[in-house]
């Protein structure tokens, strides 16, 4: 079966009429929709020597959008993304590109948060990351409980984010400011 027609069969099975104007060109719409939202670009992580700096580093406010796994429809919030370098430092757009990279496919967002996470570890071995995403879910939102504007916080916290409170804390404080 062509994928146009799967999307006009679920258009039928919902009592529309796949051929109404409005809906002709719908299915393909649809289709581009759900691969782009689900098609990761790569990430070309640039790295630097970090030349002895060793202050954390927070970038905050950085969009993202995904879909539930369990639902189909969309979450979307913003994401803090901190840490201390040891010995290397990233380029800035790859905070973001990492969270959009983890974002673009079904999900949900402890996973992302954790994703996120490890990945930063894994490429820089900071002396600790922080991700903390709050987002909004339309699942939560639309049915179910029905609870709009109810937004969820998940946060993933390694090394000196984990293991020393004072630094938590001035972590805390940046992602207020």
């Amino acid at each position: 079966m062509k994928d146009e027609n799967i999307i006009k069969k679920l258009l039928q099975n919902i009592g529309e009429d796949p051929e109404r104007e409005g809906l002709v060109k719908t299915p393909v719409r649809y289709l581009d929709f759900i691969r782009q939202a689900t098609s990761p670009k790569p990430i070309d992580f640039t790295t630097f020597d970090a030349e002895n700096y060793d202050e954390m580093i927070v970038q905050k406010q950085i969009r993202f959008y995904s879909l539930c796994e369990h639902h189909l429809l969309p979450f979307f919030g913003t994401g803090v993304i901190a840490y201390v370098p040891n010995k290397r430092i990233v380029g800035l757009s790859k905070l973001a590109r990492t969270l959009d990279h983890h974002s673009k496919r079904l999900q949900n967002q402890e996973r992302i948060t954790t994703q996120v996470a490890d990945e930063l570890e894994a490429v820089l071995k900071p002396k600790g990351v922080a991700v903390i995403l709050s987002a909004r879910h339309m699942c939560m939102e639309m049915r179910g409980v029905c609870q709009p504007e109810a937004v969820t916080t998940t946060s993933r916290l390694t090394g000196v984010f984990k293991s020393r409170p004072e630094t938590r804390t001035e972590l805390l404080r940046l992602a207020s400011i």
